[in-house]
């Protein structure tokens, strides 16, 4: 279940609602599953994958990716595994929790766990969406967003690119206005 935060705090979780307060930036969030292939389900809850694993995965989400190719000319998706036992994991994540662009589109498919986006509206408002499991977000090129996990720090995304040279951070040296938690009360539908 996605959670929308607004700067003053409010809360909200209904999808429709959350899909209004992100059309300013034309962000997509959807509901996707994943099915119940119970040997899938027992992937996604491990904490690591091998290759190969990552490769079932994807192999049984590529419906998704099929549909994402002819819709909008994907090329590639791969599978990034985060969590705590990582080496370098805080660098790694660290590219990302400043406010930048990409000049792609960032296209991602929460399988398991759960991350934060944040977006900077045209009204320089600023929001933080929590995308968790069986939750797909589109993040089109040129919106200034930053990226970080939650406390957990574990994430399974499938990400699908169009190619790779837009994947570079372009720093916007605008300010983040959130600070790094969420307070859960008040939540809205």
């Amino acid at each position: 279940m996605a959670i929308l935060q607004t700067e003053d705090g409010t809360l909200y979780t209904d999808l429709q609602t959350i899909t209004q307060e992100l059309a300013p930036v034309n962000v997509k969030i959807n509901h996707w599953t994943v099915g119940d292939n119970p040997d899938i389900r027992n992937l996604l809850v491990q904490p690591s994958l091998q290759d190969d694993e990552k490769e079932t995965v994807l192999q049984s989400l590529d419906g998704y990716f099929q549909e994402l190719q002819q819709t909008a000319g994907y090329q590639s998706r791969d599978l990034i595994v985060l969590h705590p036992g990582i080496p370098n994991l805080d660098e790694l994540l660290a590219k990302f929790d400043k406010i930048h662009t990409h000049a792609d589109d960032e296209v991602r498919y929460i399988v398991d766990g759960e991350g934060v986006f944040g977006f900077v509206r045209p009204d320089g408002s600023q929001v933080e969406l929590t995308v968790q499991a069986e939750e797909y977000i589109n993040v089109p090129a040129g919106t200034e967003h930053w990226f970080y996990l939650t406390p957990a720090k574990r994430v399974k995304a499938v990400r699908y690119f169009t190619g790779t040279e837009g994947w570079v951070p372009e720093y916007t040296g605008t300010a983040i206005k959130f600070p790094h938690h969420r307070n859960l009360q008040g939540v809205k539908g």
